[in-house]
C-alpha cells in the first residue's frame, strides 16, 4: 500500500488558521463558543483551531471532546461536556474527515438534545461521500475519491500530514 501526501504540516497550519478566523468572524458578535471535536483526530483538529481562535481574538472557547462509536454511531454519544456547558450557546463540531456524514450527523444529533444559539461545523477534509443530508460550514479541502481509498490524518508530536492509500 502506497501513501500519498493530500496535506502537508505547513498546508494543515494554513487551514487551521483559515479556519480559526472563518470561525472568529462568524461568531464574532459572541462572548463565548464551544469547540467540540470527535475523537481521536477530530479532537486534535478542533484543539488547534480552538488555540488558535484563542490566539486571535478575545471570544472564550470551551473545548470539549465528542465520542462516537464509528463502526455503531447509534451507541450513546459521549462527551466531556454537561449541556449546561453549551445550552443557549454558539457550537462548532469538528472532525478530521468526513466520509458518509454519518459520524457527523450524529455529533450534531447529540448537540440538538438543547437549545443552541447557533451550530456550525467544520472538516479538515470532505471526501463528498455523503450517505447523510449534512456538510461542512468550513472545511479545509474537498477532494473527491473513490469510495475504496482511505484518508488518514496523522498527528503525532513530531509530524501532522494527511494521505490517501
Amino acid at each position: 500500500m502506497t501513501q500519498n501526501i493530500i496535506l502537508t504540516q505547513q498546508q494543515i497550519q494554513q487551514i487551521v488558521k483559515r479556519i480559526a478566523y472563518q470561525i472568529y468572524e462568524t461568531f464574532v458578535n459572541e462572548n463565548e463558543i464551544v469547540i467540540a471535536g470527535i475523537a481521536n483526530s477530530g479532537y486534535v483538529f478542533a484543539k488547534k483551531i480552538s488555540d488558535e481562535v484563542s490566539k486571535i481574538s478575545d471570544l472564550r472557547v470551551v473545548l470539549g471532546k465528542v465520542e462516537v462509536n464509528k463502526q455503531n454511531p447509534l451507541q450513546e454519544i459521549k462527551t466531556d461536556l454537561q449541556k449546561a456547558d453549551y445550552e443557549n450557546k454558539s457550537v462548532v463540531l469538528i472532525d478530521d474527515v468526513m466520509n458518509s456524514g454519518a459520524t457527523l450527523i450524529y455529533g450534531v444529533k447529540y448537540f440538538l438534545e438543547v437549545p443552541l444559539k447557533k451550530f456550525k461545523t467544520a472538516v479538515l477534509i470532505d471526501r463528498s461521500h455523503k450517505k447523510y443530508p449534512v456538510k461542512a460550514d468550513f472545511k479545509g479541502i474537498s477532494l473527491s475519491t473513490s469510495s475504496l481509498e482511505h484518508i488518514q490524518v496523522v498527528f503525532n508530536d513530531t509530524e501532522e500530514y494527511a494521505y490517501l492509500s
